[in-house]
């Protein structure tokens, strides 16, 4: 299946932890990561090493019993899972409840800070913002940015409004100059067309598992980089409806094999209070 190979191994423990470990208080054995990761054609090594970023990174705990090592979750990586399972199960990629509200994001740095501009717009990039001008940008509904702003030391810096179009305003055409549709249409294809022969066809038993963690780990990379335009002013052939169909038909197909496959491969037991 192309596609899969630019999937790091990160994300997919991140999938992985928040399929088999998110909300069960549990830890799970490494050898048992390192079996299932195998069979996604990623080596002990790499894992290992995957395991070992993330607990310096304070997204997993160790937890040792007798001479197996167990991994949990931390207090960030919960957020971030949690943050996750929204974005997928409710937030979803289509946005019909829209309610005409806009934020506006206005900035002015000076020319020597040429790094904190570049990282203000890959961080309002990944917020759903787009560039309507130069210092001015924009995302649909009401969205948060404070935290944002904050952690970059730009609070002084940053005017934040809530705003309507006027009547007149070409909401479609505005959309069209201010983000990248055309790229992100094609990612949505590009997902149907993978993982669609799925919804008709089953793997074998040992497989289902990690194929779910794929098509999990791929959809919530496409979903995030989506800023969720109001679908009204999209084109009409617009993919996202379709894509996400095909998401959640392939995830229930799945879902009662990959389960019978993670109760046989995973060693998990109770997690302790953490010191």
């Amino acid at each position: 299946m192309t596609g899969e190979e630019s999937l790091r191994p990160q994300s997919l423990m991140l999938t992985f932890l928040g399929d088999q470990v998110l909300g069960r208080d549990v830890c799970v054995y490494s050898g048992s990561v390192i079996d299932v990761f195998a069979r996604a054609g990623i080596g002990e090594q790499a894992t290992r090493s995957t395991l070992s970023r993330m607990v310096g990174r304070d997204l997993l705990r160790r937890q040792r019993e007798g001479r197996r090592m167990y991994f949990g979750l931390t207090e960030r990586s919960e957020a971030v899972l949690r943050d996750g399972e929204q974005r997928i199960w409710q937030t979803g990629a289509v946005n019909r409840h829209w309610d005409g509200t806009w934020t506006l994001l206005g900035f002015s740095l000076p020319e020597s800070w040429q790094r904190r501009r570049h990282d203000l717009r890959s961080q309002l990039t990944w917020s759903g913002f787009g560039p309507l001008f130069n210092g001015l940008w924009i995302a649909p509904g009401e969205v948060d940015v404070s935290a944002l702003v904050a952690e970059l030391g730009l609070s002084a810096h940053v005017k934040v409004f809530r705003a309507h179009a006027d009547t007149g305003t070409d909401i479609g055409q505005m959309i069209e100059e201010t983000w990248e549709l055309s790229d992100l249409a094609e990612r949505y294809q590009a997902f149907v067309g993978r993982w669609q022969p799925w919804k008709d066809d089953l793997p074998d038993a040992g497989d289902a598992l990690v194929l779910r963690l794929r098509l999990q780990t791929e959809w919530l990379r496409i979903v995030r980089r989506d800023p969720r335009l109001p679908v009204a002013h999209l084109p009409d052939d617009w993919p996202a409806e379709q894509a996400e169909k095909t998401f959640r038909t392939v995830h229930e197909r799945l879902s009662p094999l990959a389960r019978d496959a993670s109760e046989r491969l995973l060693d998990l037991v109770p997690a302790r209070a953490s010191a």
